[in-house]
């Protein structure tokens, strides 16, 4: 089931977003075994997404190819594990955290890729920072050492109303064009679960996290 989830996802992300940019899938590998995502990575995978540091670096070793990608809430004290084996960070939501990862990654003589988690939905349950300080928040940490700021991501609320969250996403797209023009660092637009990752693609979204699409219901 697993291969052929993966074939058919990755077929339908072969079109182009409607800005012309390739959909870049990251398989979200909470709770899988290194033996389902080995077996996803075989079936074309290239991106993998870990929540849970504990998780990442257990099956770090088992893992056998794939980009490494923390997609999770970080704490800043389980940093120091991920230095140097983290291909891009999604949840950068603060700017303690941020600190941290430039701090460990100049010690440890590398820029580590990170996104800006903006909370686009003002959600109390969620972090990030908020909408309308997402420019600022790029603009200061593109410029600390330690960092490369490769773009955004978010994560829409609940919602049946399908305007909203469209709207929502177009918020997104206008911020992560702003940015994009400023610095060609920035390519990634991270926005889109299994749930909804179809209407993230269609206002602008090129990076997609899909678990339940790739490994099927837990």
């Amino acid at each position: 089931m697993i291969e052929t989830n993966v074939r058919a996802l990755l077929d339908e992300l072969r079109a182009e977003n409607p800005f012309g940019e390739k959909v870049t899938l990251v398989a979200a590998t909470k709770t899988r075994t290194a033996e389902e995502i080995n077996r996803a990575i075989g079936a074309g995978i290239a991106d993998i997404g870990e929540n849970r540091v504990q998780e990442f670096t257990e099956k770090y070793d088992a893992v056998k190819g794939g980009n490494r990608h923390f997609i999770g809430h970080l704490q800043t004290n389980k940093v120091k594990y991920l230095i140097g084996k983290t291909y891009l960070y999604h949840s950068v939501d603060r700017d303690e955290l941020a600190r941290e990862i430039a701090t460990r990654s100049e010690k440890a003589g590398i820029r580590s890729n990170v996104l800006v988690q903006i909370n686009i939905g003002h959600e109390n349950t969620k972090g990030g920072y908020a909408p309308e300080t997402g420019y600022e928040t790029y603009l200061r940490l593109s410029h600390t050492d330690g960092l490369r700021v490769r773009g955004f991501m978010a994560m829409l609320p609940v919602s049946d109303d399908e305007g909203y969250l469209a709207a929502l996403c177009d918020e997104m797209r206008a911020l992560y064009d702003r940015a994009r023009a400023a610095d060609t660092d920035v390519s990634c637009l991270s926005m889109g679960m299994s749930g909804d990752y179809r209407l993230c693609i269609a206002h602008g979204s090129n990076m997609v996290r899909i678990g339940t699409g790739v490994f099927g219901r837990r």
